[in-house]
């Protein structure tokens, strides 16, 4: 689980996407990149399998993969200009535009929320209600305060107060340490981990417990690009949806093309990459007629559970005084007809 948060917003930079001419498509070939939010994992098979198809190429999209740093977001990359495209959260998204940095939402990575809440079977903390007063191995997002006494408070907990303590450890790593008693984790990557470690968890999933749905993670671009080029847009779009529905058809298949078009050595464990993809494949989709789309409901409902627990901060790191205005997050415009 990666904290993705703006402490000062940055300016925005202009820039055009360079266009050449290439032999594989009929039509100028725009050269643009993508900002990873992470090592890769199963959340971005799509976009390696559409590199690997050649999606991208069919479709006039030269694309560059911007490996993630520590020190620079992606949502800081994509609204600087400094990348056309890359991966973010809902959170993220609804906390960087508080904050004036200009992303989009283009779509939706996998369709509903698939984090949880984990301890060790062994720990004996088999309920959410539990964990009130226990050790959080947090990663210092202003939303994980709110969710967490929400959780607990809808559990029936008798108090709604926890250790909420900030971490650079893994999640599951942090756990085995003994130092944690529960963290927020992807179950289709550290629950699948955890199984490959024989690492055995209760797992309290957020959407069980008080907290709206959402999409998670999401595909975003800048509102200079869209307005300047929404056809380059609509194209990566296309190929990007391909790349997904492909491994929702092909998860095994996908899972290798993932692991070789991933730099050399990014997967210690090669059995948990195809044992995620099978996880998730049935997921990205689930519920919608096709890839990717998006509701405005999901951008309301769980954006203003943020702003009602003073969880969408400004620049300063103050709590927005004015609703944010949820329909503007998100677009479905881009996205292949269904």
């Amino acid at each position: 689980m990666v904290a993705l948060l703006l402490l000062t917003a940055l300016p925005v930079l202009t820039g055009c996407v360079g266009q050449t001419t290439a032999k594989q498509y009929s039509g100028p070939v725009a050269h643009v990149s993508f900002a990873l939010d992470w090592t890769p994992n199963t959340n971005h098979t799509g976009i390696y399998v559409a590199m690997q198809k050649g999606f991208y190429r069919q479709n006039g999209i030269d694309l560059t993969l911007t490996p993630y740093s520590s020190s620079v977001y992606p949502e800081q990359l994509v609204g600087s200009g400094k990348a056309e495209f890359g991966i973010s959260f809902p959170e993220s998204v609804t906390t960087f535009r508080a904050q004036k940095v200009p992303i989009v939402s283009l779509g939706a990575i996998i369709a509903h929320n698939t984090s949880a809440l984990v301890t060790l079977k062994s720990s004996g903390l088999d309920s959410v209600a539990k964990l009130a007063g226990k050790r959080y191995a947090g990663f210092g997002a202003p939303y994980e305060q709110p969710v967490i006494s929400q959780m607990l408070s809808c559990a029936g907990a008798s108090s709604t107060d926890f250790q909420n303590v900030a971490t650079q450890l893994d999640p599951i790593a942090a756990l085995k340490s003994g130092q944690f008693d529960f963290a927020w984790v992807f179950l289709g990557w550290e629950g699948i981990e955890a199984q490959q470690q024989g690492v055995a968890l209760n797992t309290f999933p957020l959407s069980d417990y008080c907290i709206p749905d959402y999409s998670s993670p999401v595909i975003i671009s800048n509102q200079q690009l869209i307005q300047q080029h929404p056809d380059v847009i609509k194209r990566f779009m296309k190929a990007t949806a391909e790349g997904y529905q492909y491994a929702i058809q092909h998860p095994d298949d996908a899972a290798n093309l993932l692991i070789q078009g991933a730099p050399k050595g990014s997967f210690d464990d090669q059995q948990l990459v195809v044992k995620s993809q099978e996880y998730l494949s049935p997921l990205y989709a689930q519920g919608e007629a096709c890839w990717g789309q998006q509701s405005l409901a999901q951008w309301t409902n769980y954006p203003r559970f943020m702003y009602n627990h003073h969880a969408i901060q400004d620049a300063n790191g103050n709590p927005v005084t004015h609703e944010p205005d949820y329909s503007e997050a998100f677009t479905n415009r881009f996205l292949p007809a269904c």
